[in-house]
């Protein structure tokens, strides 16, 4: 359920050659993260690269020693890893390239626990975008508007469809791969973007040639 791509789009900006990916359905290592302020801790890490647990406390509005105690959980998890030194800064990084934290079907507790990290990330992303919205909805910057999308679509798939149709919405920012490594290939006037898509059936309804449930 869920799944963050790429160092450029969410896994934190890391060395592709040499971070590995993280694939894991572990109801242990998915329940590291399903907690919101860890998942904002994570964000932070991945939009600043690197960042110590001061810099964190900063942006989330918490304790230094409180986001340290949800930084040992995370490192222990092994979502994230200590940076180099510098100085007496002790920053931490993205241990991977890429996570993908999509839950094994058999196992409910890998469900239960990839389906709350994914609903602690639908809000962080929904309450960024609200906030991009509300600061931006003024007309400030007309060029772009054309390229900001709330798109909602209803329609029938099977499941294996809408997986299929998950697989392409994962691979929609491919193209723009390497120019966060890279600044050379970024065009000029380009900004650094955000992409956040759900994807879901609605299974409050019954499937096509079912009955109604009995109420």
């Amino acid at each position: 359920m869920t799944e963050e791509r790429d160092a450029e789009g969410g896994a934190g900006p890391v060395d592709e050659e040499s971070a590995p990916a993280l694939r894991s359905s572990d109801p242990a290592v998915l329940r590291a993260l399903a907690h919101p302020l860890r998942v904002e801790i994570l964000a932070v890490i991945d939009e600043l690269e690197e960042a110590t647990a001061t810099q964190i406390a900063e942006r989330v509005g918490e304790s230094p020693s409180n986001c340290s105690f949800h930084l040992r959980t995370l490192e222990k998890a092994g979502f994230i890893v200590r940076a180099e030194a510098k100085g007496t800064s002790k920053p931490w990084k993205s241990a991977h390239r890429s996570r993908d934290l999509r839950p094994d079907p058999d196992d409910i507790e890998s469900v239960r626990s990839s389906s709350t990290i994914g609903a602690l990330y639908v809000q962080h992303e929904a309450d960024r975008m609200i906030r991009f919205l509300q600061a931006h909805g003024n007309g400030r910057l007309p060029e772009w508007v054309n390229g900001v999308t709330v798109n909602i679509s209803t329609f029938w798939a099977t499941p294996e469809e809408l997986a299929e149709v998950a697989d392409e919405i994962a691979h929609i920012a491919d193209r723009f791969r390497g120019r966060h490594d890279d600044p050379s290939q970024r065009p000029a006037g380009s900004h650094k973007s955000h992409f956040f898509a759900t994807l879901n059936p609605d299974l409050d309804e019954p499937a096509t040639g079912q009955a109604p449930a009995a109420g």
